[in-house]
């Protein structure tokens, strides 16, 4: 059933923060790690809003319940910084006990029951002077139970995905599209093709203490980013980390703040990172919690990671 695409604003301002204007939540200044490679935050607290190496604006909407006025802001902030803003549109509403089962939403789709929840937010992103690249249902290969978009069969995913799209282009043809799968091995199932695809967004997160009590040993960010690439190669598309996330000891942090964004001649496809600077929503397996990727609660101290359960 079709939910209205603006429901009741009040609430919803101060539920979620899409974007650190609305927000309003003043952090310490932060700075993008050390490199060349572009750089691009979620950002909703405005930890890096005075930082001027970060070149891309990460936004996450619902496409239900959003607060569509609230997208010029946005747009305002990322022009005074010079930025590029990533929208990824998540096929829900925000609040859980509202939320759809996948089934619903798979015939809400196809029956076209959404389509003016995508034309609208496609409306809306149309006025933006800032270049915009949508990113519709990301990680849809994951099987966790975390996104009632995610593990459906493949060709149910791949016609969703291209009437989404198709939808937005009748609306602006001045948008470029994200896909977005998390880079397992199965990827190539769900990949709609590359007329629908302008970029491939990979997501890479490092939880130092999972990694060496379920692994065995900790990962850097090239051996959880290398086999995803190899695995994105194949699309012949520029490729992205639309979402990164390290958590650990100061050491381990330091490692990946000075890994993510050399660029390695063996991954010349990689066009940049975005860091998701917030705190994880959905519980880690193997009850790790909610890990806190912001920056600087994301380096522990070493005592404080090892009781980090």
């Amino acid at each position: 059933m079709k939910r209205y695409l603006i429901k009741d604003c009040r609430k919803l301002l101060q539920r979620i923060a899409i974007f650190p204007v609305i927000a309003g939540w003043a952090t310490a200044s932060l700075a993008a790690p050390p490199g060349d490679l572009p750089f691009g935050v979620y950002d909703p607290n405005g930890g890096f809003s005075d930082d001027t190496d970060v070149q891309i604006e990460h936004l996450f909407l619902p496409w239900e319940d959003v607060f569509l006025p609230s997208l010029a802001d946005a747009d305002a902030y990322a022009v005074e910084r010079g930025r590029s803003v990533l929208v990824t549109i998540e096929p829900w509403t925000w609040t859980q006990d509202e939320r759809n089962t996948p089934e619903i939403l798979i015939a809400g789709i196809a029956s076209g029951a959404y389509d003016e929840n995508m034309r609208a937010i496609c409306g809306a992103l149309a006025e933006f002077e800032s270049p915009v690249t949508i990113r519709w249902a990301q990680e849809m290969e994951d099987a966790s139970g975390q996104f009632i978009w995610a593990d459906w069969v493949p060709e149910t995913y791949v016609a969703a995905y291209q009437q989404v799209v198709d939808v937005c282009r009748e609306v602006s043809d001045k948008f470029d599209y994200m896909w977005s799968p998390l880079g397992y091995e199965d990827l190539a199932e769900y990949f709609p093709g590359k007329d629908y695809a302008d970029v491939i967004g990979l997501s890479v997160f490092g939880l130092q203490a999972w990694e060496l009590e379920v692994l065995g040993r900790e990962q850097s960010f090239r051996d959880i980013f290398e086999p995803r690439y190899q695995r994105a190669l194949q699309f012949d598309l520029p490729i992205a980390v639309a979402e990164l996330g390290f958590v650990g000891t100061d050491d381990y942090v330091e490692k990946w703040n000075n890994e993510v964004r050399q660029v390695l001649e063996e991954f010349s496809e990689l066009q940049a990172v975005v860091y998701f600077n917030q705190q994880e929503v959905h519980p880690w397996p193997d009850d790790f919690g909610l890990p806190d990727w912001r920056f600087p609660q994301n380096a522990l101290g070493e005592r404080a990671a090892a009781l980090n359960r």
